[in-house]
């Protein structure tokens, strides 16, 4: 890909997802006032903003997997290895899920607010595997910054 095309479609992601959120703070700062979002919703602004919101999230995910398996395409085109790392990632990802799934235990949070707010055990179990699965990759983000640092310190 054309150099100028990567900065094109990088400006045109970095605008769309700049628009998300925008409406995406409109809709947080609606959440609560219920007279402000009558009134909104009844000039039919909050279904349009929210349409328009839901498209732009459709089209950034569809954007993002054309470009991830088009880059892919090319890699496994050009390396041949590329196929073994590429499966040990995808096995990385699954342990990391699994582990997580394993030590969330879906009982965290009281049973009383649980029921307050229609949320199962098997939900809360997922929502906390969730959080574990951004812990683990934020720790294991955290400790490859460290050793990049160190080890390209030690080079020089």
């Amino acid at each position: 890909m054309k150099e100028s095309t990567r900065k094109l479609i990088t400006w045109a992601g970095l605008i769309i997802a700049g628009i998300c959120t925008v409406l995406s703070i409109v809709f947080a700062m609606y959440n609560g006032d219920v007279k402000e979002l009558s009134a909104v919703k009844a000039n039919g602004l909050f279904d349009a903003t929210f349409y328009i919101l839901l498209c732009l999230i459709a089209v950034s995910i569809i954007a993002i997997l054309v470009f991830v398996c088009a880059s892919l395409a090319k890699k496994f085109k050009e390396d041949k290895g590329y196929w073994k790392k590429f499966i040990g990632i995808v096995a990385a990802i699954v342990v990391v899920c699994v582990l997580a799934f394993v030590l969330s235990k879906g009982n965290d949070v009281s049973p009383a607010l649980m029921e307050k707010h229609g949320v199962t055990e098997a939900t809360s179990k997922l929502i906390g595997a969730a959080c574990y699965i951004v812990y683990i990759l934020v720790i294991v983000a955290a400790v490859s910054i460290i050793y990049t640092t160190i080890a390209k310190s030690l080079k020089k």
